[in-house]
């Protein structure tokens, strides 16, 4: 156990860009683990208004802000990526940041064993705290392909990206477990289970909800049930989600879905996910002969339980205008209708704008007010 936290096991989660580290933490969330992306946790320590955000300007200039007053990460990473002496600035001002945001989390999770990621983890004090490294790894192709494909990047940023980072084998040599996540998400999820079972015990792991008859329950979709989600989503949103079973078992290295039954019988789903402490259900789906009020207070509850577990400060809904029109509900749940410039904390403005739906409704709910990082 980490002698820092004596009853967490940490599991420390690294590799080079475009290895696929946060589809792994994300199979260990679906098994029981709380996670942490320490990089996700370097934006928003810059974010305006955050604790790093002042000493950042004050150590590279105001040139490095977009018009509407915050840091532009590009311009930002494209100086510290390309100047040794500058990242190493930019690093002492983030990094303590981060451990302290860290260490607030894991104070407060429910959860046994946490897995921290962060490209630059083993570079870090968070090694420190780690009971175990886990690296992942694919052949550097795979992981240009990669940053081209999904990142919109040219040949040249790639590989500057790429070489700008230390060695993935001094990353390699250190590690506890290597997740080969060069195959299908089947073969890196089995890989990722079988190390799951070595360290933590089976009441861990998460637990299907039980189906009582004439009562809602909600489950939690696993990658087994994956031609019974894509064939629910295709039918309950009227075939403007057609997704294959190959396509639902890629999506759960970014989201989970939750399954609303009656009578063991599958009638709603929502596919949710947590990036940045921000919940966001990007499908949100229900039988429309189900007594509407009932179905969705339901559905939402375990939504809700699921992000107050992983501690999210706010849950953005996209919801199909179907079920936006039933705003007295939403209203009694604490929701209200919003656009993204209106929700006043960037790293949710942030997250509703990526996760936006075409012919959907944000709306939104806060969830806690303990925010990691809050403005100062």
């Amino acid at each position: 156990m980490s002698s820092k936290w004596p009853e967490k096991y940490v599991i420390g989660l690294t590799g080079n860009i475009a290895t696929g580290k946060s589809v792994v933490r994300k199979m260990l969330e679906h098994l029981g683990a709380y996670g942490i992306d320490a990089d996700s946790l370097s934006h928003r320590a810059v974010s305006r208004g955050a604790p790093g955000y002042q000493p950042v300007v004050d150590a590279f200039g105001r040139w490095i802000l977009n018009p509407d007053g915050e840091i532009d990460r590009i311009k930002l990473g494209k100086l510290a990526f390309n100047d040794v002496e500058a990242m190493a600035r930019l690093e002492d001002i983030v990094h303590p940041l981060v451990s302290q945001a860290i260490n607030m989390m894991i104070k407060r999770a429910t959860q046994r064993v946490i897995v921290i990621e962060a490209i630059k983890l083993l570079e870090s004090d968070l090694r420190n705290v780690c009971d175990s490294f886990w690296v992942v790894n694919a052949p550097e192709a795979v992981q240009m392909d990669r940053l081209m494909e999904k990142r919109g990047m040219n040949p040249d940023d790639a590989a500057q990206r790429l070489h700008s980072q230390s060695s993935q084998k001094q990353k390699l040599s250190a590690a506890n477990v290597i997740i080969q996540n060069t195959g299908t998400f089947e073969e890196t999820w089995k890989n990722v289970t079988e190390e799951w079972k070595k360290i933590a015990p089976k009441t861990d792991t998460l637990q299907m909800v039980k189906t009582v008859e004439g009562e809602f329950s909600v489950a939690r979709g696993r990658p087994r049930d994956s031609a019974a989600i894509a064939e629910l989503l295709s039918v309950l949103s009227g075939g403007a989600h057609k997704l294959t079973p190959a396509d639902v078992m890629a999506a759960f290295g970014e989201k989970a879905f939750l399954m609303l039954r009656l009578s063991g019988k599958n009638v709603g789903i929502a596919g949710w996910q947590v990036e940045n402490l921000v919940a966001r259900t990007t499908e949100f789906f229900i039988d429309p002969s189900m007594p509407m009020e009932k179905a969705l207070k339901t559905l939402i509850a375990e939504v809700e339980r699921a992000s107050g577990d992983l501690q999210c400060e706010a849950s953005l809904l996209f919801l199909p205008p179907v079920l936006a029109e039933h705003q007295a509900i939403w209203k009694q749940l604490g929701y209200e209708p919003r656009n993204a410039k209106s929700l006043g904390v960037q790293a949710w403005t942030d997250a509703a704008i990526e996760s936006d739906q075409a012919n959907t409704k944000l709306f939104f709910k806060q969830l806690r007010q303990d925010r990691v990082l809050r403005p100062i």
